[in-house]
């Protein structure tokens, strides 16, 4: 019996907005840092996922939910 191999590509989401993988070799919180740039509330947000389906492990940018006081 052969192993196969697949390749997993990544999609990161923010607000509904499908985001590309800049940086491949680079981990989910590195990204979120670089789209911080776009979208400074990322600085804050957590990084869930990934849910992978159809060969794309998909990574989602949660804003952290807290008070204002």
């Amino acid at each position: 019996m052969a192993l196969q191999s697949t390749v997993i590509t990544r999609k990161f989401t923010y607000n509904g907005i499908s985001l590309g993988d800049p940086a491949p070799g680079k981990d989910p919180d590195q990204i979120r840092i670089f789209y911080a740039t776009q979208f400074p509330e990322l600085l804050t947000a957590i990084v869930e996922g990934p849910v992978t389906k159809g060969g794309v492990a998909t990574y989602t940018f949660q804003r952290a939910v807290g008070s204002k006081g």
